[in-house]
């Protein structure tokens, strides 16, 4: 009998933003080699998640645990890390709204990245990765999801369209290979064309889906059921209220897409009373 993959474990989690509570006590477990898709409305909480595991210092967690767990049966606090720690660790986000980093070269900022989180006990001013070597894996990858390789030399993000910013995420994904992804809304923005470019480039990357497969667990917050074409979710996950109140499977998804959330609201009544107090809170502070 083979050992259970690692997992990334989210107990009763609850995290508060300029001390109004966003999250609600979220529980998930994701183990690698899996696809999970998060969705929900929009307010639910779906981007506070993927913030919290990052370690974002607006986003704070007031009670819960979040923690990686070894197949023997290790576990290693991620709150207790800082956001770099949880990148060399194997935690990785691809932000819905990317920061435009101008003056630094997006090939410079992947060699610095992929050196740290595949040697993590780097300390600043060691040895980078080998240029040959890195300028190798960067080609291939490029190659491999259609990009061209004069793309990585423009600066992070400046200047960016939409997709472009979308692809330069992607690309961090493939080189730095890590243990766990969340994808905060890859496909906002894009059109059908680009959206499916993304969904082929997540299932290239990362597992395809199969569980045990020991690559890349993947949890991917959308609104819709196109970026999951090539990326079949072992699990969907509905979040509502700040809470996540139902889990399915690919099935759970298709019907999101095509009746929204309807049902799910009447299903789960504190949860829809919540979301609508959120969004009341949200107004006055928006006042």
């Amino acid at each position: 009998m083979s050992a259970a993959p690692e997992q990334l474990v989210i107990n009763g989690l609850h995290v508060s933003v300029e001390g109004q509570e966003i999250l609600k006590g979220v529980d998930l477990t994701i183990g690698r080699g899996e696809v999970h898709a998060l969705m929900g409305p929009n307010g639910s909480g779906k981007s506070t998640l993927g913030y919290a595991i990052m370690g974002h210092p607006s986003y704070d967690v007031t009670s819960g645990s979040i923690e990686l767990v070894e197949p023997n049966g290790t576990r290693h606090d991620v709150l207790a890390m800082e956001p770099d720690q949880r990148a060399r660790a194997g935690l990785f986000l691809a932000f819905q709204r990317p920061m435009s980093i101008p003056g630094v070269r997006l090939a410079d900022f992947l060699r610095h990245a992929v050196t740290n989180v595949r040697n993590p006990d780097r300390k600043e001013g060691q040895e980078l990765m080998p240029m040959r070597e890195f300028r190798n894996e960067l080609k291939a990858k490029m190659a491999e999801l259609s990009m061209d390789t004069e793309f990585a030399r423009r600066y992070v993000n400046d200047g960016f369209s939409g997709g472009e910013m979308k692809r330069a995420e992607i690309l961090q994904l493939a080189m730095l290979r890590p243990k766990f992804a969340v994808l905060d809304e890859t496909d906002s923005g894009l059109d059908a064309d680009a959206v499916r470019l993304a969904s082929e480039s997540i299932a290239r990357i990362g597992s395809g889906g199969a569980p045990g497969s020991a690559e890349m667990g993947i949890l991917i917050i959308t609104h819709h059921e196109q970026l999951l074409e090539h990326n079949i979710p072992l699990k969907t996950h509905v979040m509502l209220g700040g809470r996540i109140v139902e889990s399915g499977g690919p099935e759970l998804a298709q019907e999101l897409h095509k009746r929204g959330y309807e049902r799910i609201r009447a299903a789960y009544p504190d949860a829809a009373a919540a979301e609508k107090a959120m969004e009341e809170s949200a107004k006055v502070a928006a006042v």
